[in-house]
């Protein structure tokens, strides 16, 4: 069973990153509200980027690295570019 890390872009342009095992089912229930929190504070959404795992722990492990990241490598990671997406990482390290 594959496994999934996403983002959403909110109402207020405010990015959520999660993870799921069903991603038809978990992207429908923020789009109504029915997942209490973050997002259903900021309706309506748009889904704008995922990437399947082998594993549970893998889309996690996902999930909490791109939480960290800046808006800009957000968007270079939506966007594919994983030219910014290294290049943001090397400012962030100071090298």
């Amino acid at each position: 069973m594959p496994f999934y890390c996403y983002i959403l872009k909110c109402n207020d342009r405010s990015y959520y990153t999660g993870h799921t095992d069903n991603l038809e089912t978990r992207i429908a229930a923020h789009k109504v509200g029915a997942i209490p929190g973050y997002t259903a504070e900021r309706l309506p959404i748009e889904f704008v980027w995922c990437e399947e795992f082998p594993t549970r722990e893998e889309a996690l492990a996902s999930e909490q690295r791109i939480k960290g990241w800046s808006r800009a490598k957000k968007e270079a990671l939506i966007r594919g570019d994983w030219d910014e997406i290294k290049r943001l990482a090397r400012n962030r390290e100071g090298g």
